[in-house]
């Protein structure tokens, strides 16, 4: 066991995880898009008045889920990424729910 180190926090190989992680990020903020761009689009062909505030709360829903994306992404390519913090987690969860809210209210 003589000449063997203990690895310590410094000797991290993130390899490519965080780039993936960067990407998944990506393609759930496009995804959020596409949809508000169809809900909008739907809302043009005839939605209506409570269809229209739905739709606008949406894009605001979106804005705030863009900015905590945004937000994460830059942190991932740190060195050392933190963790999620739980409120914001917690944020972002709540503008799922938000814009599933909002696009089914656009549907139906």
């Amino acid at each position: 066991m003589t000449g063997e180190r203990l690895p310590v926090e410094t000797d991290r190989d993130p390899g490519l995880q965080p780039e993936r992680t960067r990407l998944a990020w990506r393609r759930t903020t496009l995804s959020c898009a596409v949809t508000a761009v169809l809900a909008g689009r739907q809302v043009l062909h005839g939605g209506g008045r409570p269809a229209a505030l739905a739709v606008s709360l949406a894009a605001l829903v979106f804005l705030v889920f863009l900015w905590l994306a945004h937000r994460r992404m830059l942190r991932l390519g740190a060195p050392h990424p933190v963790v999620l913090p739980a409120s914001s987690a917690l944020a972002v969860a709540a503008c799922m729910v938000a814009l599933a809210v909002f696009g089914a209210a656009v549907v139906w």
